[in-house]
């Protein structure tokens, strides 16, 4: 399997409970290594660019303000297969599914308050991490 970059973010539910350190813990134990991180107040404009893809869905608004609500953490993550790795951490994004030892069965409140995001694809991953990080920010 290829080394990969992807974007984690843990999400203002997660940064308001004190939850930062368990959950990169659990990527870390996963095998992805950090190589870039900051915490950062997300304005609504600028989470509203960040999820620009999903402007014409329904939960498009309330996505915006509860990301622009608390600081996030957004960081990059590396390692094999980082972005399949990166998913199967966090669980499926209602965690009433998602597995046990999952970063979201164990700290997201709700399906909207679910903790943490990650990549999807590489084509998102690139996209991601460049909104968020300049060349020089990754240090891994």
């Amino acid at each position: 399997m290829a080394i990969e970059r992807t974007l984690s973010i843990i999400k203002p539910d997660a940064t308001k409970r004190n939850l930062t350190g368990k959950i990169v813990a659990k990527f870390e134990d996963a095998g992805l290594r950090v190589v870039a991180s900051k915490r950062i107040a997300l304005t609504t404009a600028t989470a509203g660019e960040f999820y620009a893809e999903h402007k014409e869905r329904g939960f498009y608004g309330e996505l915006v303000e509860y990301m622009a609500s608390e600081p996030v953490v957004v960081q990059v993550l590396e390692g094999e297969g980082a972005i399949a790795k990166n998913r199967e951490v966090m669980g499926a994004t209602d965690p009433a599914q998602a597995d046990a030892g999952t970063i979201r069965k164990e700290f997201a409140l709700s399906k909207g308050e679910n903790s943490v995001h990650g990549s999807d694809s590489a084509a998102s991953a690139a996209r991601e991490i460049a909104f968020f990080f300049s060349g020089l920010e990754l240090v891994g």
